[in-house]
């Protein structure tokens, strides 16, 4: 199983319906600079627990700075067992 990839406006307009989660792994400095609106900061710390709280059917975007990390980090949740990951286009940059 592989993750998708989405444009940041599909994205968004998934987000407003709810029906999705947000996860940015950029840097804690860029994260409190400025981020989605109930975007969970994942990092190798918080990793375990969102894991544990956040349901494998769930549909996870994962946001990075501009789109290429989010796409290993997207791969990584699939391999845990996430059946609905995305990665973003352009990042954080493009939203």
């Amino acid at each position: 199983m592989f993750y998708k990839r989405i444009s940041a406006k599909e994205a968004k307009s998934m987000l407003q319906s709810g029906t999705a989660a947000i996860v940015d792994i950029r840097d804690i400095t860029s994260f409190n600079s400025g981020h989605v609106q109930g975007a969970y900061h994942l990092t190798q710390e918080t990793l375990p627990d969102f894991i544990k709280d956040h349901l494998k059917t769930e549909t996870i975007f994962v946001m990075c700075y501009h789109g290429s990390s989010s796409q290993l980090a997207a791969q990584y949740l699939v391999d845990q067992g996430f059946e609905d990951v995305y990665s973003i286009d352009g990042g954080y940059e493009e939203w």
